[in-house]
């Protein structure tokens, strides 16, 4: 490991300056992270309640599950585009209005999906949501640093907060859209998304721009050789993650029926120890991000076997851990390698997961259409291997410039 990636986290918080330096970290760091974490939880889950309630809202539509399920695809595409380009479009407006502007967006969006008559208008409330999630993971970043000054504290709220999203958000919207409906299940997001909001609006401060934000910052982060091939690796693991993640219980429901419930608590559960070590790396992240691709592969190949439910059990947990480790890991590993242009090396590092589960999820379906969802884990297995090889080969250099 290079001296780089032992340095510590508080080495970091000193060599990575805030994207607004005439902002005092806040006495309340943790309230400000868990505020920020809130919204991280309900933008995610908005962006994948559409997979826990697909076949209600198919019906209703009149279109089919395939069809329907472009609500996420079109999200993430959004997302996509918006990552690196937000910055450029706002590089003087106050971080903190810009973060309330996201959430406001991201409201108007569950409440057209909503009222939705049709696939068109629906696809067009989930673009908008693209915009809000790509946007708010782009800056929140930033603004956590800004005014709490601790990066690990930040990068671990915000991937709680997917976790959460995911692990509870996700099967929540299941089990009330069949009681309720989907469109039900929609306008409680509308209701979590002003609550988060308001939580926001309360206790960040004004957070000005950097100010060398906008389209030069840009240019200088895609000149970083070794900023690209890190966010080319988070690519590859977060592909390989996407092109097995939507049919786990496809792969579940095949070796264990009646455990599919417990297995995906599981998941869950790793995810939550993911996060944790994710943060406890942040001292050493040049491991980190070397290792996290390798339990995620581990698990997935131990998965591919699926010899029984006991060993399942081990690899979802695996699984889990594995890749909840990555946001938190490459987020740092972003922010220490440009660390006098954090926000746009870390949309960069949006961009990369956005456009990975864009792709994961549409050759996964091809793989499981054609072949078997076995295949589209070891397909998984093999992308990670390689993101791991590759950020270990990646020296982690702070840019001096």
């Amino acid at each position: 490991m290079t001296d780089a990636g032992r340095v510590t986290c508080s080495e970091q918080t000193r060599t990575t300056p805030p994207l607004a330096t005439d902002t005092a970290p806040t006495p309340r760091p943790a309230i400000t992270a868990l505020a920020l974490a809130g919204g991280t939880a309900v933008l995610v889950g908005s962006e994948f309640v559409p997979a826990g309630v697909l076949p209600l809202l198919a019906h209703d539509l009149h279109v089919s599950e395939g069809r329907a399920g472009l609500a996420v695809a079109a999200t993430a595409l959004a997302g996509a585009v918006t990552a690196p380009t937000i910055a450029s479009v706002l590089p003087r407006v106050d971080r903190r209005r810009v973060l309330l502007g996201l959430m406001v967006l991201a409201l108007i969006s569950n409440a057209l999906v909503a009222v939705a008559p049709t696939l068109g208008v629906l696809l067009v409330g989930r673009m908008l949501l693209g915009v809000a999630v790509a946007g708010y993971w782009t800056f929140t970043f930033g603004v956590g640093l800004a005014v709490t000054g601790r990066p690990a504290l930040v990068s671990t709220a915000m991937s709680l907060g997917t976790s959460v999203a995911t692990i509870v958000g996700v099967p929540l919207a299941s089990t009330l859209g069949d009681r309720i409906g989907w469109r039900a299940v929609f306008g409680g997001l509308i209701v979590a998304t002003t609550a988060s909001g308001l939580a926001l609006a309360r206790v960040i401060p004004s957070v000005p721009a950097h100010p060398g934000a906008g389209p030069e910052m840009m240019r200088q982060v895609l000149g970083n050789p070794r900023l690209l091939a890190g966010a080319a690796m988070v690519t590859l693991v977060a592909f390989g993650n996407f092109a097995a993640y939507p049919y786990i219980r496809v792969a579940l429901h095949s070796v264990t029926p009646s455990a599919v419930a417990v297995l995906l608590l599981l998941w869950g559960i790793g995810g939550l120890i993911g996060n944790l070590a994710g943060g406890w790396l942040s001292s050493r992240l040049q491991l980190g991000v070397v290792l996290a691709p390798v339990i995620l592969a581990a698990g997935l190949i131990v998965m591919t076997a699926h010899p029984n439910a006991v060993v399942v059990a081990g690899a979802v947990l695996a699984w889990g851990v594995g890749f909840n480790m990555v946001p938190v890991t490459t987020q740092l590993w972003v922010s220490r390698i440009e660390p006098r242009r954090v926000e746009s090396a870390v949309a960069l590092q949006v961009t990369a997961f956005q456009v990975a589960i864009t792709i994961g999820a549409v050759v996964g379906g091809a793989i499981v259409d054609h072949r078997d969802v076995w295949t589209a884990m070891a397909v998984g297995a093999v992308a990670a291997a390689i993101a791991a090889a590759g950020f270990g080969a990646i020296r982690l250099v702070p840019r001096a410039d």
